[in-house]
């Protein structure tokens, strides 16, 4: 990729060097150049690797540290350099500082503070079309209710996602209580969400990556607690940190949510890029969707991010027309996907997604269609749009939901 950062590090200190190399190693948009346990070396792998940033750790000689900084820059006038050091002093940030560093991060370094600086960087280096380090694009899939297919648009989803190459996937289910996205993969997972809850404080790249189960779709599970008693240990701070140690990890994380619209759900379509609200084209659903469309709405950034989907559409003869639900609701309609209870059934119950089940069948292609226009590669994309479903004779209801008497 064009777009790739070349690093290059220094750290006498083994244990915290092979810290940061695993970590750096788990981000698929940057390249260890070099790295270096000898100060007095470092100038010399500096100016031979040319790197496009130098990470140097002061612990091991504060003052040496600082003076390679100095070095560095003078024969590679155009690295990044960022200092490292378990310090906060403030006479220590400023030296560092004033030798020329760009970035200065704490010792142990947080995954999190590490991409941001990059980020950075990469900017300046880039633009803003290589901000990111990878993609992160999250993909919260909630519903209007109980039953109306959430799991199963967001699970087929996420395998979906995982057919592009360039694109790796996770698959987080925070519907603690009952969850059965693994029951559609069919798989037995090791570890679950709230392994990863109970080891929070030390939670980094290479843990998190080790509690995942990876489907042979490519896509990687993170399930739900096995106990119920396990469910109050994922707290939406928790949750905030997991999500932004994995948008930093994948290209795109597909967050399947609970219907009880929890404090830990409303942290997820905060994090959302977008949020896809599953519905079906029936009375009750559409009164569901305006009822939370309100709320959303007093949640500053939220309501913007609704998709709304259209489930198993074409169900029923006397299904409520397209046009007359976005009346209602006062929102297009983003995505239908037709109904086809033999093909989904089958798939759910073999455990097999979609795209390997049926790949040729409609209710795949409408979830293929819309993989590609949430997935953020092709801004023109657009899901695949019936030419607007049957006619329906219970107008003055709908005018009553909508506030037209």
């Amino acid at each position: 990729m064009s777009n790739v950062l070349r690093l290059a590090i220094v750290d006498p200190t083994d244990s915290s060097r092979e810290a940061l190399k695993t970590m750096l190693l788990g981000l698929d948009s940057l390249w260890l150049e070099a790295e270096c346990s000898r100060y007095e070396f470092f100038v010399d792998v500096v100016s031979q690797s040319d790197p496009d940033v130098a990470i140097i750790n002061l612990d091991a000689d504060p003052d040496q540290g600082l003076k390679l900084i100095e070095d560095v820059l003078a024969v590679a006038p155009e690295c990044n350099v960022f200092a490292v050091s378990s310090s906060t002093e403030g006479r220590i940030i400023l030296q560092a500082m004033r030798a020329g560093a760009k970035e200065f991060l704490a010792q142990p370094i947080r995954l999190e503070d590490l991409v941001e600086a990059l980020n950075r960087i990469r900017e300046r280096r880039f633009g803003k079309a290589g901000q990111t380090v990878q993609g992160g694009t999250i993909i919260a899939v909630t519903g209007s209710t109980g039953g109306v297919g959430t799991t199963t648009i967001a699970v087929n989803l996420a395998c979906a996602l995982a057919q592009k190459e360039t694109q790796s996937v996770c698959l987080v289910d925070l519907d603690l209580c009952l969850g059965d996205a693994d029951v559609l993969l069919d798989t037995i997972p090791e570890y679950t969400i709230a392994d990863v809850a109970q080891n929070i404080d030390r939670l980094d790249f290479s843990l998190l990556k080790r509690s995942l189960t990876k489907h042979t779709s490519g896509v990687y599970l993170l399930p739900r607690p096995v106990h119920l008693q396990e469910c109050g240990l994922i707290v939406p701070e928790d949750l905030k940190r997991m999500l932004g140690l994995l948008k930093a990890t994948f290209t795109h994380l597909v967050l399947d949510l609970s219907k009880g619209f929890t404090a830990n759900d409303l942290t997820a379509m905060i994090a959302a890029t977008h949020v896809v609200l599953v519905t079906q084209i029936d009375l009750p659903c559409l009164r569901n969707v305006v009822r939370l469309l309100m709320s959303f709405n007093e949640v500053e950034g939220l309501s913007e991010k609704v998709k709304i989907v259209i489930n198993r559409m074409g169900m029923g003869d006397n299904q409520i027309s397209i046009k007359k639900a976005q009346e209602t609701i006062g929102r297009e309609i983003f995505c239908e996907v037709p109904n086809d209870y033999r093909t989904v059934i089958e798939a759910r119950n073999n455990g097999i997604p979609l795209v390997e089940q049926a790949p040729k069948a409609a209710v795949t292609q409408a979830i293929v269609s819309l993989a590609e226009a949430l997935s953020g590669d092709d801004p023109e994309a657009k899901p695949i749009l019936s030419s607007g479903g049957s006619k329906s004779s219970l107008g003055r209801f709908l005018g009553f939901l909508s506030g037209k008497k």
